[in-house]
Order: C-alpha cells, then sequence, then structure tokens
C-alpha cells in the first residue's frame, strides 16, 4: 500500500499528517510513503527528515494524488488554486482519504457529493467514538485540546482589557469574566487557561458530568435547564436537543451574556450540526469591546453570526470563526495529530491493505462515503438524503 502525504492547502494551515516519527513507523510496517515537497517545513518538519526516515519526495501534488492508495491529511479536500484543480479532482476511484471532513457542515456538502462520485472512501476524524480502545486515535480530542489552549489565548488577545485583576496607582481593575460553553476537551482547556491568565471564568454544558469537571477547574457554573436525560448521548457526548430546548438555553444565557467579556463557544453534537445558542439579537445586547470564539465553525457555528474562517467586529463585538486554530501551535498539534492517525491506520491495515469492517463501532462511525455513496448518518440526515 502506497501512503500519500500532500502538503495542505489552507490558506494559514501549518500543520501536516504525518511527522518523520511516524513516517518511519509506517515503513517499518512495509507500507510506501510519498511525501510532498515542503510539507512539514511549516511544522518544523523538513523534507530531510522525511526522506532519512525512507520517504519518497514528491514535488508536486499531482503525482502524489495519482499514485497513493489512501491519502493523510489534516484539512478537508479544497480548491488547489496553484494547480487550478480541487483536490478530489486529483483523486481516483478506490482510493481511501482519512482527515477532518466535518461531512454535517453545509459548507462541505458539495465537497462530500464530489468524493462520493469520484468513488473515493473517506473517513472522518472527528467521528471517532469516545471510547477507551479508540482513546489512542482519537484526533478531535487531541486537536481540541489545542484549540482550547490556542483560542483562549486569541480571545485574551482580542481583548481590549486586562485579564486579571490588576492593581494601579490609579485604582483596581476587575478581571475579566470568561463564559465557556460546552465544557468539554476544548472548552474544559479553555477553562484552565482563563484562570491561569486570571478570569473569572463560568462555564455551561447540559450534561452534568461536564459541569462537575468545568467546577473542578474552579468555574461557576450556569444551569442550562435541560434535563440530563434529554442531554446525554452516547458516549458522554451532548444529545441533539429539539428548538424549543434550545430556544430555553438561548433564554439562559440572555440573562448573563451582558456580564461576560469573553464568550469562548465549544457546544458539537458528533457528527451533526453545531447548534445555534447565540443569535445576532443577543450578539447586540453584548457588552462592547466583548470577545466570541467560536470553534465549533467547522461544523457550522454556535453564534448565528460567526464568520467561517475569519474574524470580524460586529455590533462592537469582536468574533472570531478561524477554522485552524491548532495549526497555530503546529509543532505541537502536529505530533499529537501524527500519532493519532498513525494508530487508525496501523488498526484498519490487515496484511498491508485497509480492510474495513462496516460492523466496527470505529470504522461505522468514521466511514463518510463509500461505493459512490454518502453513508454517514449525520452528513445524509443535514443534506435531507
Amino acid at each position: 500500500m502506497i501512503i500519500g502525504i500532500p502538503k495542505e492547502i489552507m490558506r494559514g494551515e501549518a500543520r501536516v499528517a504525518a511527522t518523520p516519527e511516524t513516517v518511519k513507523k509506517f515503513v517499518k510496517d512495509g507500507l510506501t510513503v510519498l511525501v510532498e515537497t515542503g510539507a512539514g517545513e511549516n511544522s518544523h518538519y523538513y523534507d530531510e527528515q522525511y526522506a532519512g526516515v525512507g520517504a519518497e519526495l514528491i514535488p508536486g501534488p499531482k503525482q502524489l494524488f495519482k499514485r497513493a492508495d489512501l491519502i493523510l491529511k489534516v484539512k478537508e479536500p479544497l480548491f488547489n488554486e496553484k494547480e487550478n484543480r480541487h483536490e478530489v479532482d486529483m483523486m481516483h476511484r478506490g482510493q481511501y482519504l482519512i482527515t477532518f471532513i466535518h461531512p454535517a457542515s453545509p459548507g462541505n456538502h458539495e465537497m462530500v457529493k464530489k468524493l462520493a462520485g469520484a468513488g473515493v472512501t473517506s473517513l472522518t476524524l472527528d467521528g471517532i467514538p469516545r471510547i477507551s480502545r479508540a482513546q489512542h486515535m482519537d484526533a478531535l480530542t487531541s486537536m481540541s485540546t489545542c484549540a482550547g489552549y490556542k483560542g483562549m489565548i486569541m480571545a485574551a488577545n482580542d481583548l481590549p482589557c486586562f485579564m486579571p485583576q490588576m492593581f494601579t496607582a490609579v485604582g483596581v481593575l476587575k478581571p475579566a469574566n470568561v463564559l465557556v460553553i460546552g465544557a468539554g476537551v476544548a472548552g474544559l482547556q479553555a477553562l484552565a487557561t482563563a484562570k491561569r491568565l486570571g478570569a473569572v471564568t463560568y462555564a455551561m454544558d447540559i450534561r452534568p458530568a461536564a459541569n462537575e469537571q468545568a467546577k473542578s477547574l474552579g468555574a461557576k457554573v450556569i444551569d442550562s435547564g435541560v434535563p440530563a436525560e434529554k442531554a446525554m448521548g452516547e458516549g458522554g457526548y451532548a444529545k441533539k436537543l429539539s428548538e424549543e430546548w434550545i430556544q430555553k438555553e438561548r433564554e439562559t444565557l440572555s440573562k448573563v451574556l451582558c456580564e461576560m467579556d469573553i464568550i469562548f463557544l465549544s457546544a458539537l453534537i458528533p457528527g451533526k450540526v453545531a447548534p445555534i445558542l447565540i443569535t445576532e439579537n443577543m450578539v447586540k445586547e453584548m457588552k462592547k469591546g466583548s470577545v466570541i470564539v467560536d470553534i465549533s465553525i467547522d461544523q457550522g457555528g454556535n453564534c448565528e453570526i460567526t464568520p467561517a474562517g475569519t474574524k470580524e467586529v460586529k455590533h462592537n463585538v469582536t468574533i472570531g470563526g478561524i477554522k485552524n486554530i491548532p495549526g497555530l501551535i503546529p509543532a505541537s498539534s502536529t505530533w499529537m495529530f501524527a500519532n493519532n492517525v498513525y494508530n487508525l491506520v496501523n488498526y484498519l491495515i490487515k496484511e498491508g491493505q485497509i480492510v474495513l469492517d462496516l460492523k466496527d463501532e470505529i470504522t461505522g462511525s468514521i466511514l463518510v462515503t463509500h461505493n459512490h455513496e454518502v453513508v454517514h448518518e449525520g452528513a445524509r440526515e443535514a443534506m435531507g438524503l
């Protein structure tokens, strides 16, 4: 089997899907690894390091996509401006793709259909179930750790005031109030980072266990009002709520948003479009100069007016919808991501070939397109299939 590692083409994306360390493991396993020239340099992994462990360096993406049986990427396939072709159009029938696809996100629907049409079997890393035997392949958790830390640093940078309480010669400046909505891996890391920066932290999650974890980090918990039996899904993840319960969440949030300096949004439903918890009208009521960082943007975003992939000031609130926050700390995030991906590939390969057991919980959760069809449940629901 031939594995292809292309250079990421999303603007500002510095990560790469394999490190020299994981390439060495693939080669030791008897696999051939193609690495596009310069693919790792922005993560401080260089061509000579890949070549030194047995990788074949390929000067451009077309040859790499043509030769590879399995493509490993960080971000979903995109239009390659340099080649004037979409990455999917360089792929071929029977090829495998492992990356973050976020197939339920409306912005990715056409790309997912293109993958199906091309006969590519694609597997999405955001679908890895949170079970003990999948922990070492769970790239979403790894990247969420990075996004929680870096996302809060970004929020602090956009804030027009100090995060900690400051005692000065002319008086005392109060600490910033930070609310994290969605106390999963990213949210908990964001809370811990905000606490270290001296903020007063608040958390809201529909899952009681998540709120307990937030409380253990010193956060004051805001009760969403959603009953536990309606909140808890499989594997400890949040369950999709009806519009009635989402509206109750919004009503609760409306009472506290005006007191907050930073809102960190990370409420996600696995394989589903992210719930809209903050509407444009709610943003209008927020404190002028306050900041929203919406890391759920890959699945549509928790704020109705989050700008996808960028940062804008709307109604005097800075709203960030940067899509590749882990890519802003590329050395650490690439190391984590590459090891997760190696473990997944190692799990799927039997005697040098990928074998898909569609009844397996892990495989069934991550499969997006197969045999020219979109098979991912969340994507099909979001597409109305």
